[in-house]
């Protein structure tokens, strides 16, 4: 019960460091994930007009900004860690978007080349996708998006059905999803704001006939897939540097920016490091106590065992393996309690994420530091009652009692 009761101080702080630590990475996850979390791992690059995205709706395209073409899109193929590419054009807004007479509000239309779909992780669901010769020919024919179908058809097939884009009458040939199902984790109000889609959804035209119903010389916007999540920054960056190579506008605020959310989840992150590097030190002050704990059942034991080790000494025993014996047994002790903390941790980083709905996730490196760490408590505080007992003299120790 002694030694159980001495491993508690050890168990409860290796305990507290693993639960905090799994809380605190679990919600970064989480932002990471809420943020990119469809795995598509894509960048969006648009153009900015005096810090904002340009629009043209009802304003007039800037000269020396030239619409891209494929050679700009194999130079942006060729950087690192790229695996595709596509030009667009895309209208957040679009005016005069009607179905049956009733309009169409907050719908989004796209100008998509052959690549789009590929790259921003939409497959089929219904119907199909545009044939190569309709890319390059002059039919008025649209696709649309899951979130469309359901707020304009309702439960009604759209396929064949004729949606006006600008006055201009195109056929449904087909409904598009996201490849990935994931949805943001929504905890509270702020949350729901904050990744809420109040567009109505997203209509995609072939690309040549972006100017039969908008501006024919519209800047496009490039979306760029990259091979992992953690290169998207790095993507993002050498794709609007050859984006802004384009540009011969000596107006100095347009320019190319990459939308990334890589880098607004590491930010998000980073807002609470302060208050989680605090969180960690403060459980980390149990393993403190719990290791002067060690150290003071230790002594006790040094002295209830001063006879033992007089007569160990009396039959030769040296002071190095007296010091070895009393400082095996505080690491034993402490390690013991580092292995039950981790359990107890793991146990109670579940029940957090259960009672409080917060997501939490294990860090093994968390488990390896922590246990480790309880280790060398027993080290650095059983070394003291360890050398205490190699000094005794076995004739006052014999004497002892």
């Amino acid at each position: 019960m002694r030694s159980f009761l001495t491993m508690l101080g050890i168990i409860v702080g290796v305990a507290a460091v693993i639960a905090v630590v799994s809380t605190i990475t679990g919600t970064n996850e989480q932002i990471k994930n809420n943020l990119i979390g469809d795995g598509t791992n894509t960048v969006t690059i648009q153009l900015y007009q005096n810090g904002w995205v340009a629009d043209f709706s009802y304003s007039d395209v800037p000269e020396g900004v030239p619409e891209l073409n494929e050679k700009v899109r194999e130079d942006i193929l060729d950087v690192d860690h790229v695996e595709n590419a596509s030009l667009i054009h895309m209208r957040e807004y679009a005016d005069s978007l009607y179905y049956q007479g009733t309009q169409i509000s907050g719908g989004q239309v796209f100008g998509i080349d052959e690549n789009y779909f590929e790259t921003a992780g939409y497959h089929v669901v219904l119907g199909r996708g545009f044939s190569t010769s309709e890319l390059e020919g002059q039919r008025k024919i649209v696709i649309i998006d899951d979130t469309l179908k359901d707020s304009v058809f309702g439960g009604e097939n759209p396929l064949g059905k004729s949606i006006d884009i600008m006055g201009e009458p195109f056929v449904v040939v087909g409904v598009v999803d996201k490849k990935s199902e994931f949805e943001p984790v929504i905890n509270t109000v702020d949350d729901y704001y904050m990744y809420h889609d109040y567009s109505s959804g997203v209509l995609y035209i072939p690309d040549n006939m972006w100017p039969l119903v908008f501006k024919y010389d519209e800047p496009m916007q490039v979306i760029v897939k990259a091979d992992s999540t953690d290169n998207m920054t790095e993507v993002g960056n050498q794709c609007k540097d050859i984006l802004n190579a384009t540009l011969t506008s000596t107006d100095e605020t347009i320019k190319y920016e990459s939308t990334d959310l890589a880098e607004s989840a590491s930010q998000l992150q980073q807002l609470s490091s302060s208050a989680n590097i605090l969180l960690i030190g403060i459980a980390s002050i149990s393993l403190l106590v719990g290791g002067i704990g060690v150290m003071n059942i230790m002594l006790v034991s040094v002295t209830e065992r001063t006879r033992e080790i007089g007569i160990k000494k009396a039959l030769g025993a040296r002071k190095n393996r007296i010091l070895r014996q009393f400082l095996m047994e505080a690491v034993i002790l402490s390690g013991i309690g580092g292995i039950l903390g981790v359990v107890a941790g793991v146990i109670l980083s579940k029940i957090i994420s259960l009672v409080a709905l917060i997501p939490t996730a294990i860090n093994p490196y968390a488990i390896i530091i922590a246990v480790v760490f309880s280790m060398v408590i027993g080290v650095v505080f059983g070394m003291v009652p360890s050398i205490k007992a190699s000094k005794l003299n076995p004739i006052e120790a014999l004497r002892y009692e």
